[in-house]
């Protein structure tokens, strides 16, 4: 398990002091994958800069831990480039198709449905605004991913108020000791 190397990829405007995510990165010293633009983000752009990120990593020890927007980000960096990672954790990954999503994202539509070829877990809330649990089951059903219903924490950010999270953390050890 230590050989294996952890990355963050936040959603659409990073993820702030109190996000799960910055926890993890302080308490767990993850490596937050770093995007040019976090408020109108451009897909390709955000896949390339996963691969510019990892270039020089041992993929078969490589976590993604995505959340919201990064979800369907690493399905469609995983389709494009076809690494084989240790896992992914996919945390609330937002359903761009759904009128409930913000507008200013470029090329995140259609939802990618990439059977991925690594060990996944899709998490998903019981009342997210930004995915219902259908589209989440959906999601997992279709990225061949376990899913984790956590009930009513809403979109698993820092207004759900989860602190360090360790609930999520604990699934990220399952992922971690597969």
């Amino acid at each position: 398990m230590s050989s294996v190397k952890c990355f963050l990829h936040p959603g659409l405007n990073n993820s702030g002091p109190e996000h799960w995510q910055t926890h993890w990165e302080r308490l767990y010293g993850f490596t937050r994958i770093q995007q040019a633009d976090w408020d109108a983000p451009v897909a390709s752009e955000w896949i390339a800069q996963i691969e510019a990120t990892l270039q020089n990593e041992d993929f078969s020890r490589v976590v993604l831990i995505g959340h919201s927007l990064a979800c369907s980000t690493i399905v469609r960096w995983a389709e494009h480039y076809g690494h084989r990672i240790h896992g992914a954790l996919l945390v609330g990954p937002s359903d761009t198709e759904a009128t409930s999503y913000p507008p200013g994202t470029t090329g995140f539509t259609p939802m990618p449905l990439f059977r991925l070829p690594f060990p996944s877990i899709v998490v998903a809330s019981s009342d997210d605004f930004y995915v219902t649990m259908d589209r989440a089951r959906y999601f997992a059903e279709n990225w061949g991913s376990k899913l984790a219903e956590v009930g009513a924490l809403g979109h698993i950010n820092a207004a759900s108020n989860i602190g360090e999270w360790p609930q999520g953390y604990a699934l990220l050890q399952s992922l971690l000791n597969n």
